[in-house]
């Protein structure tokens, strides 16, 4: 290994900068764990539920498009921000956080299902009761939507577990950062305390 100029070791300031940028990167990242396998399970469950029936015999995927199928179950908006929600949140922002575990991503995905969670209640809702005409609709909840609901509660449950373990984690961070700057402060005035010439006292001087 070659010897720094002057024979100098370099100074620990030197590598400040990229601890702190490794600091950084570490606190953005997650480790699930286990949650990582329910969560994944869970993610399997959302597109199954896609290919079941949704309401009567119209599936997930005929409300996504909203086909004619789907038009002739009287499928409301609800029904069709459900399932959105859950392509969206449920699966794609869910399994980007799962492959690059950043933390950025499974905050997106728990805000975006617990949306869904509500979605899916109003969605519920709507296939057992009348519309504003009174026409009710033809047929009531199927097992897709069921299935679907109760996976995006598991979604929410386990991504909320490790965002806010690591929202802990960044805010002990952050604390020390602090702690460091201001022990930094006060060692950088008591240095230029020490380093300031001192007054010259005129009766030493005769």
């Amino acid at each position: 290994m070659a010897e720094p100029e002057g024979g100098q070791l370099p100074a620990f300031e030197d590598f400040k900068g990229d601890l702190r940028k490794a600091e950084r990167k570490v606190a953005g990242e997650i480790d699930p764990g286990a949650r990582a396998v329910v969560v994944a399970v869970a993610v399997l469950a959302v597109l199954l539920s896609f290919v079941l029936p949704h309401t009567g015999s119209v599936t997930g995927i005929d409300v996504l498009t909203f086909n004619s199928d789907a038009a002739a179950e009287n499928v409301t908006i609800t029904s069709r921000i459900f399932v959105w929600l859950q392509l969206v949140f449920g699966v794609g922002f869910s399994a980007l956080a799962l492959i690059t575990r950043r933390w950025f991503f499974a905050w997106v995905a728990l805000c975006g299902s617990a949306v869904s969670c509500v979605a899916g209640m109003l969605a519920w809702w709507s296939r057992n009761t009348p519309g504003v005409s009174g026409y009710a609709p033809p047929s009531g909840v199927g097992v897709g939507l069921v299935v679907g609901w109760i996976a995006m509660f598991v979604i929410v449950f386990h991504w909320s577990r490790v965002v806010w373990t690591r929202t802990s984690y960044q805010l002990t961070l952050e604390a020390q950062r602090r702690e460091e700057a201001a022990a930094e402060e006060q060692r950088a005035l008591a240095l230029q305390r020490r380093r300031a010439p001192r007054p010259v006292d005129p009766d030493t001087e005769s």
